[in-house]
């Protein structure tokens, strides 16, 4: 069984139960997840089976949709509503949904954030969580990362003292923290904040519309339906760059073989996705010492009676 499932990732459960669970129902192996979602955020998450494990770590890095709401007046430890809180000022102004707006989208671009100290980024071997447990305050390392969209979600209410949340739907890179670009806006409205509510909606191509959860998943299993929620390898990569190759290249791709660059059509991002016949046969990158030639990354495809 080969292919990626768009998991619909409910409430308390971690990214890894997912999998394991997975496990069980699919009975196999080679099941892994892209990109962790803590238990309380609930939303899409896709599942790799199979060959597709080997393309996790790209689909990790494609773009991601997620609704989230920011509570003004209160900031926490963990910069969410599990933390304890650290920081209080009371809302004693109205602001315009307009403001919250300009204030939001002020972010848009390139922008550097500080991960949370609740957080599973490691430092010295450690995860920064561990640190923050044990009560030791390390230096986290600033990381950048790219907001392509912010938008102010309905209802467009004012914030003031009766009103103190506002929802947003934000596109955005890999690695980027909702809840610090959360507590970022209320610095910009003038107030600690923090992330109350957080749903992914879209990760890569794949939609809340188009995910099921586990019990879907386990009923469509049991009448051997699994063609409805797996989807093929291909989808996985919706924003790297593609190219059809013939039997001739196909057989030396299949062997693992460098390529002369003349082979690759597309050279302006130093990787390309080789099918055949419309299927992901391997991706291949920019050989980094010989510039002139392009070396496999991952072979995906295997020959006729190769065991996986």
């Amino acid at each position: 069984m080969d292919g990626i499932i768009p998991l619909w990732k409910e409430k308390g459960m971690t990214s890894h139960d997912c999998v394991f669970k997975l496990r069980k129902i699919l009975q196999t192996k080679k099941v892994g997840h892209t990109g962790t979602l803590d238990p309380d955020v609930e939303g899409v998450l896709p599942i790799c089976i199979g060959r597709a494990t080997k393309l996790a770590e790209y689909i990790t890095d494609e773009g991601k949709v997620y609704e989230a709401t920011v509570t003004l007046g209160t900031a926490t430890t963990t910069e969410d509503a599990s933390g304890e809180v650290v920081a209080e000022k009371a809302i004693n102004e109205t602001i315009l949904p307009i403001d919250v707006e300009k204030a939001a989208k002020s972010f848009v671009g390139t922008i550097q954030q500080t991960p949370p100290m609740y957080s599973a980024v490691k430092v010295k071997g450690r995860r920064l969580y561990e640190y923050a447990r044990a009560g030791i305050e390390v230096e986290r390392p600033i990381r950048t990362v790219n907001i392509y969209a912010i938008d102010l979600l309905k209802p467009y209410t004012p914030i003031s003292p009766d009103n103190n949340t506002f929802r947003i739907r934000i596109h955005c890179g890999k690695g980027t923290y909702i809840r610090t670009l959360a507590v970022m806006i209320g610095e910009k409205l003038g107030y600690p904040a923090h992330m109350s509510e957080l749903k992914r909606t879209q990760s890569g191509i794949f939609t809340e519309a188009q995910c099921f959860t586990l019990a879907e998943i386990e009923a469509l299993r049991a009448k051997e339906d699994e063609a409805s929620f797996l989807y093929p390898l291909e989808d996985g990569l919706s924003d790297m760059k593609k190219q059809d190759i013939s039997d001739l290249v196909y057989e030396k791709v299949l062997n693992g073989v460098v390529l002369p660059e003349q082979f690759i059509k597309d050279r302006s991002e130093g990787r390309v996705a080789l099918m055949h016949n419309n299927k992901l046969t391997a991706i291949y990158v920019q050989h980094p010492e010989r510039r002139d030639f392009w070396k496999p990354e991952k072979v995906i495809e295997l020959r006729a009676g190769k065991l996986n």
